[in-house]
């Protein structure tokens, strides 16, 4: 499982009570009642994980965008 995975797993386990997000081709496994505010909760917690990724991904210097890098 690669880190966004398992990102949106933890996401999902603690603010959806969802213990995994594979598929396991059973009804009662694979689709649940979710309550709106857990969804916005879980919602906010993937925007917040993005915006602190994009905070921490480099950024190319001015040079080095001028220079078309």
């Amino acid at each position: 499982m690669n880190q966004i995975d398992t990102l949106y797993t933890r996401i999902a386990q603690k603010h959806l009570r969802i213990d995994t997000l594979e598929t396991r081709k059973s009804d009662s496994l694979d689709f649940h009642d979710v309550a709106v505010w857990s969804l916005r909760d879980a919602l906010e917690a993937a925007f917040k994980a993005g915006a602190e990724f994009g905070m921490n991904v480099s950024r190319p210097s001015e040079r080095e965008i001028a220079r078309g890098n």
